[in-house]
Formats: C-alpha cells, sequence, structure tokens
C-alpha cells in the first residue's frame, strides 16, 4: 500500500506534465514556420488603419522600427511596410529625417511563431535522433502559430500621436493521435 501511493503519484504528475506544453520557436529552418510568420506580416501591414495613413499621400515619410534586437525578420517586415507606403498609400519613405513631412516610428512587440500541445501525451524521454522531451501523442491539438504585432507613433516631427496596437495571427492546427497527425487547417492562401 505505501509503495502504491508514490506510484500513483508519479503516474499522475506524468499525465498532467503531458497534458500541455508550449514551444517558442527560435529559428524559422522549416517552411510552415516561415509561411506563418511572413503571412502574419503581411497580415499585419495590410490591417494598419487606412484613416490614418491614406493621409500620407504625397508626404515625405521617415520610418524608424525598433524590435527587442535586429533580425532578418525585423528588417523583412521593415520592407514590408515600406512597400506599404509607397504602393498603398503614396508616401514617398525618406532616409533623413530633415526632409521628412511625417515621421512614423514603429514598436513591434512580436514577429515569431508560437507552438501550444493541448491534450494527453505520454513521454517516452529521451530517444536518439529525436528531440529532447520525445513524447507519443494520445490525443492532442497541435497549434502552430505565427504572430506579428506592433504599435505605432505617427506625425510631424516631435509631435507624433500613439495609434493602436496592431496583430495579426495565421494559424495552422491538426489533430495529434498516437501514430498520425490530422490538419484541421492550412495555411494555403489562393490570391
Amino acid at each position: 500500500m505505501i509503495i502504491r501511493l508514490p506510484l500513483v503519484i508519479i503516474v499522475i504528475a506524468t499525465l498532467l506534465a503531458g497534458c500541455s506544453s508550449r514551444e517558442i520557436q527560435n529559428s524559422l529552418t522549416g517552411s510552415t514556420a516561415q509561411r506563418l510568420v511572413s503571412h502574419s506580416i503581411d497580415d499585419l501591414i495590410v490591417q494598419l488603419p487606412e484613416n490614418e495613413f491614406a493621409r500620407l499621400a504625397g508626404k515625405s515619410v521617415y520610418v524608424v522600427s525598433h524590435f527587442l534586437y535586429d533580425s532578418a525578420l525585423k528588417n523583412y517586415a521593415d520592407q514590408r511596410l515600406v512597400f506599404e507606403l509607397e504602393n498603398e498609400y503614396k508616401a514617398k519613405v525618406v532616409t533623413e529625417i530633415a526632409k521628412a513631412d511625417r515621421v512614423l516610428t514603429i514598436f513591434y512587440t512580436s514577429l515569431a511563431t508560437d507552438l501550444d500541445n493541448f491534450g494527453f501525451t505520454i513521454p517516452i524521454g529521451y530517444v536518439p535522433g529525436m528531440a529532447d522531451g520525445a513524447h507519443l501523442n494520445v490525443i492532442t491539438l497541435e497549434k502552430f502559430h505565427g504572430i506579428a504585432e506592433l504599435y505605432y507613433y505617427l506625425g510631424e516631427q516631435n509631435q507624433q500621436r500613439r495609434g493602436k496596437t496592431v496583430q495579426a495571427v495565421v494559424k495552422t492546427d491538426a489533430l495529434g493521435l498516437p501514430f498520425i497527425t490530422i490538419p484541421l487547417s492550412n495555411i494555403d492562401r489562393a490570391e
């Protein structure tokens, strides 16, 4: 009886540990991760409020952006933003603040992918050739998301006003079973 209680506690703790996990993706080596984050950046830029940005038509705009660190994702988001300003809103982006009619300061708060697993898994520990913490799905909902978020300040130099926070999430979800994963959504876009 005394040995059974620790065994029951270990089994319950193992099941609870396998019920939910979250993994932040550090690299975009896979195509799905790249597509999720690039689509979320595209959706983010398209969601900028037209009533505020349409006023930039014919104006010269100096753009400065900030993120936690310089990265290829930040550069990609910056280029996507400049393209939208010049082509959709007909602004002229300038590289010197002294030549600008308006200043746009962007603060990116997220440019990443996120992976959540909800459900029941059986941890199987270390298996050569597999990632740390390998597990076998019993039944899980795997949520793989690309997330892009920013807020901005727009206006004349030293008179910028804060705009709203804009967020875009692109999702691909799947049902994880013991030996098969069934996609519930995909990120293919038909333009």
